[in-house]
């Protein structure tokens, strides 16, 4: 079992998608929101992901091919 933070970044179109609720239910991940914020124009989550590495992998390509931006963090600092 491991652990990995990312940040997602909705646009606008996705930030009422329940992408995250999703990605819980079908991959083998648990998702905890660290840190979250929504405006008008981008929402965002700061989430750590906790399970099999390849499982971890393929839910990040499923949230990336539903549009979903993903960066990798150390701690709450992102990176890039």
């Amino acid at each position: 079992m491991t652990s990995k933070r990312v940040r997602f970044t909705f646009e606008p179109g996705l930030i009422r998608e329940p992408v995250i609720y999703q990605l819980g239910h079908k991959f083998q991940v648990v998702t905890n929101i660290r840190m979250a914020d929504v405006d008008e124009g981008v929402g965002w989550v700061v989430l750590e992901l906790d399970g099999e590495a390849d499982e971890i992998e393929r839910s990040i390509r499923w949230a990336q091919e539903m549009g979903v931006r993903v960066d990798s963090t150390l701690g709450d600092v992102v990176e890039g």
